[in-house]
């Protein structure tokens, strides 16, 4: 059976074809096992080239210029999804509150607070219901007077 299977791998090319292993199928464990001093090959190795490491380059992410800003004056809190939806896009979404009562104004600057830290944005108080939601990619520079304290640029107070 071995045989056959050596033979088979000979054909189709997944072995050599060599001698020694001819006569194995046909060994006769009765007689005395023959001796045979062992053929030796070699062959030529041929060396490979000497690589040399290469660094990966870290590429920052190339960011086309900022082309379109959208502006939302939601009037009741179902219009949550239209802001939701530009900002997911990667669209900066000016959010005025003006015309909203006060509950639903804030429940609506807690979705975008939201909506920006999952998406890792920001989002900054431009008047006292006017709201810029910045994705991750744009960066927002703006200029404060000494009057602004440092600690109130974070955290909304909504009272």
């Amino acid at each position: 059976m071995a045989g056959a299977l050596r033979k088979t791998m000979v054909y189709l090319g997944l072995a050599e074809e060599d001698e020694r292993y001819d006569g194995y199928d046909e060994y006769d464990y009765d007689e005395p096992a023959r001796t045979e001093a062992p053929v030796e090959r070699s062959a030529a190795v041929t060396p490979l080239p000497q690589r040399t490491p290469v660094a990966r380059v870290v590429r920052d992410v190339e960011v086309g210029a900022l082309n379109r800003i959208t502006t939302i004056h939601p009037r009741t809190y179902n219009e949550a999804k239209n802001i939701g939806e530009s900002f997911r896009d990667g669209t900066p979404v000016i959010m005025n509150l003006s015309d909203m009562d006060d509950s639903d104004a804030k429940r609506l600057v807690d979705f975008a607070a939201g909506l920006v830290f999952g998406l890792h944005g920001q989002i900054e108080r431009v008047t006292s219901k006017v709201f810029l939601l910045s994705p991750a990619h744009v960066e927002v520079s703006a200029e404060e007077g000494p009057a602004a304290p440092t600690a109130a640029r974070g955290l909304f107070n909504q009272s």
